[in-house]
């Protein structure tokens, strides 16, 4: 019976606060900066007392569950619409879909009227078989005979025997819609169901790099989601057969069925005594039609929360990169390695400039090795260089070699670096590189990349597509918008923590500022080619297209060294000005006589300083802020020194002791660059002697740590590191956790030609965790 009533949802703040165990204020003060505009680096630095300091991390993880919950209500709305157009609506539905707190749960509600082609138990409807059906229903049928009565030639039902599958069909569709037994048997699945991975006929070869997989069985819901990346990949490319079966035990279909009788009846769809053909009926309703697509559903499941674990683990892995420690404004000769195609060499001075480029050939075949340190000698001296970057591909091993030769023939000794050159050939080859470096050749660009890069590894990997730089765990094999958009966000939230150079940055840099975006990174660059220098943050106002809108949300990210005013070289937004004025006043100084002295910063009385517009937070960021005026987070400059002794696989060693840089942290260990073109893996039970969850507790990516060589496998270029202590190893023995990291996801050889692309949080990856771990 069609109702004429509304949706009663409870408002979306409200759901989202509970959510998030927040408060529905604060929920809504977000969805109105964000409605009106605002950034989630400008709302989290700059608006604290509106939101009740929710971080940046709050920030994307409210407000993609905003996005959803929009979704969510936008698609009750339609469904709501279309079963009161169809005269389908009571009022047990309309209070279901009131209740609906997912996407799923609606759907499941809005199956039974959803549009569709003509099915088998419609065409039974039609055949006049829905009495009969009704009638089997009963505890004391006899379905035979009850069958019997309904065969008719001109409806096309011969026998007894088709009289029943109609009525079967009927019944089976009905069950396998009702909203309580998808809601009760889909969870139940995800909880019960075990995985059974065979390889596929012709396929169980043994160097299958899925060969762990061509007879594994294990419980879906704790199978790694790695794991389940790799079993889906081998899935897709032809190796694996997947099974998906509903329970381990001999009575997990039995427990299954008793479900379904369960939900039925509480559905009001059966009532508590069956008949034997009726049993059956339900065995056959999970078996062939429950089973089946309940099972397409978990797995869609699991899927999306491998991937969005994926994505978490990207996130945190880039950060690390773009976060690493500069080199600083230090003169850096960039060398990208090659064999037959030589090496590329750039000069790159203090300030970033190109102020050389060339190829020598020290290597095979040419083997022009005195003429090669003699050039790159001169070099040095021209330039002054401190620091010697050598890209870590092809050859990058025998090119260190002649860079620490040549450090020790000058009398500087400049500091030789292996840098990673992810994504270096990607940049050479962009419109942004053209741009750049128009008069030098795509082949030179990588070099200039791995110098800078040194120098400020933000600053540089910025003008990367994120997916390119090479830190993702299986990136090809999850949703690439889900992974732009978090890895654009971790993008953003790290450039707005550093803090941009307005007079230096480059247009890629400016274009990750919060509120800017590439048109108004050029207008800037081009306004201060015109104009010279940028004097003072209030000129960006003069800005083709740059109105106060724009400029509130990205003033207090850019800096302005030795300017006009002092607090623009800080991360003091500009509408705060008046109250750090008042400050100085206060204590009888001027503003820059704040600034870093400590001693006179610390005798202000924030209460005094209150108003309706800056509260308590604004007041202690802002004395932060002018202790450290303009303070960088990132970490102190720092390298790794490989093993001479080591320059390949074949010269490591059991028990050997090496230093080496972690290159990707995953969910099952960490890899370490340790010198020899392959990166060897710390598996989780190795990283320490102690239990951890993730290895994230212990290592993250850029970090320099000790190894201790376990065991090397030549052919397979697999290498097993340790980073227990002896006497941890020799107590974890057989106790270590034994969660192997499978054939498929060995870390791949390094090489630019072209760059390998396999393979306390805050922001965006802390939102990308927090998003993986939440079950929509």
């Amino acid at each position: 019976m069609s109702v004429n009533k509304a949706l009663q949802v409870a408002p979306l703040s409200q759901r989202l606060a509970a959510q998030l165990k927040i408060q529905p204020w604060q929920v809504e003060a977000v969805m109105t900066l964000l409605d009106e505009g605002a950034t989630v680096p400008f709302i989290a630095r700059y608006r604290k007392e509106r939101t009740g300091a929710l971080d940046d991390a709050q920030l994307r993880d409210l407000n993609d569950q905003l996005s959803y919950g929009r979704e969510l209500d936008k698609r009750r709305e339609s469904i709501f619409a279309s079963l009161q157009e169809q005269g389908g609506l009571n009022d047990q539905l309309l209070r279901a879909l009131n209740q609906a707190d997912s996407k799923q749960a609606l759907e499941d509600l809005y199956l039974p009227f959803k549009p569709r082609r003509q099915t088998k138990g419609q065409k039974a409807i039609e055949a006049g078989l829905q009495p009969l059906a009704e009638a089997l229903l009963q505890p004391q049928a006899r379905p035979a005979q009850l069958a019997a009565g309904y065969i008719s030639s001109d409806k096309g039902i011969e026998n007894a025997e088709q009289a029943l599958e109609g009525a079967e069909a009927i019944l089976q569709e009905r069950f396998t819609e009702q909203p309580q037994v998808l809601g009760t048997l889909r969870p139940w699945l995800a909880r019960s169901a075990w995985l059974a991975v065979r390889a596929k006929r012709g396929q169980a070869k043994d160097d299958s790099k899925y060969r762990d997989y061509f007879a594994h069985q294990e419980s879906l819901s704790k199978a790694p989601s790695h794991r389940m990346l790799a079993i889906l990949r081998g899935e897709r490319e032809g190796v694996l057969h997947i099974d998906l079966q509903d329970g381990q035990e001999s009575n997990g279909r039995a427990e299954a069925s008793a479900l379904l009788l369960r939900s039925l009846q509480q559905a009001g769809q059966i009532g508590t005594q069956l008949n034997s053909w009726l049993q059956e009926v339900l065995q056959r309703t999970w078996s062939d039609r429950l089973l089946p697509s309940l099972g397409k559903d978990v797995l869609q499941e699991v899927r999306e929360r491998a991937e969005q674990d994926a994505v978490a683990v990207f996130a945190l892995n880039l950060r690390d990169l773009l976060m690493a420690a500069p080199a600083g404004g230090r003169a850096t000769l960039g060398l990208d390695p090659g064999l037959r195609t030589g090496v590329k060499v750039a000069l790159i001075s203090a300030t970033g400039q190109v102020a050389a480029t060339t190829t020598i050939y020290p290597h095979v075949p040419q083997q022009r090795w005195q003429e090669s340190l003699t050039t790159l000698a001169a070099l040095c001296q021209q330039g002054k260089v401190e620091l010697i970057a050598v890209g870590n591909g092809t050859a990058s091993r025998e090119t260190e070699q002649l860079a620490r030769e040549l450090a020790a023939l000058l009398p500087s000794k400049p500091q030789v670096v292996m840098v990673s050159e992810a994504g270096a050939s990607v940049y050479s080859a962009s419109a942004l590189a053209s741009q750049e470096l128009p008069e030098l050749d795509v082949s030179l660009r990588g070099a200039v990349s791995i110098a800078r890069r040194l120098q400020d590894p933000l600053a540089e990997l910025v003008k990367i597509e994120p997916k390119a730089i090479g830190v993702g765990q299986y990136q090809h094999d999850v949703n690439q918008t889900r992974m732009a958009v978090s890895l654009d966000a971790v993008v953003e939230d790290c450039v707005n923590a550093v803090g941009v150079d307005l007079n230096t940055a480059s247009p890629a840099l400016l274009a990750r500022v919060a509120g800017l975006n590439s048109g108004l990174a050029e207008a800037i660059v081009g306004y201060r080619n015109q104009h010279g220098p940028f004097q003072q943050r209030q000129e960006l106002l003069k800005v083709p297209r740059l109105g106060p809108k724009t400029f509130q949300q990205a003033a207090g990210f850019l800096r302005i060294r030795n300017g006009k005013q002092p607090l623009d070289a800080s991360a003091v937004h500009p509408e705060s000005y008046a109250v750090v004025e008042q400050m100085a006043r206060s204590l009888g100084c001027k503003v820059e006589q704040l600034l870093g002295q400590s001693d006179k910063v610390q005798q202000l009385d924030l209460r005094q300083f209150v108003s309706a517009d800056v509260g308590d937070f604004t007041l202690r960021d802002i004395q932060q802020e002018l202790l450290k005026p303009g303070r960088d987070p990132r970490p102190t400059f720092a390298t790794a020194r490989f093993d001479e002794r080591v320059q390949q696989i074949s010269d490591l060693q059991p028990d050997m002791q090496l230093e080496g840089v972690v290159t990707n942290v995953t969910d099952f260990g960490a890899f370490v660059d340790i010198g020899v073109h392959q990166d060897g893996l710390v598996h989780i039970s190795q990283l320490c002697d102690r239990f951890i969850k993730h290895p994230r507790e212990v290592v993250q990516s850029g970090q320099i740590v000790q190894v201790r060589v376990l065991e090397v496998d030549a052919p397979r270029k697999r290498i097993s590191l340790s980073m227990k202590s002896p006497e941890g190893q020799h107590a974890g023995g057989a106790r270590g956790r034994q969660d192997k990291a499978p054939q498929a996801e060995a870390r791949p050889a390094r090489s630019s030609k072209p760059a390998s692309t396999e393979s306390a949080p805050q922001g965006a990856l802390a939102a990308a965790l927090l998003q993986a771990k939440r079950k929509r």
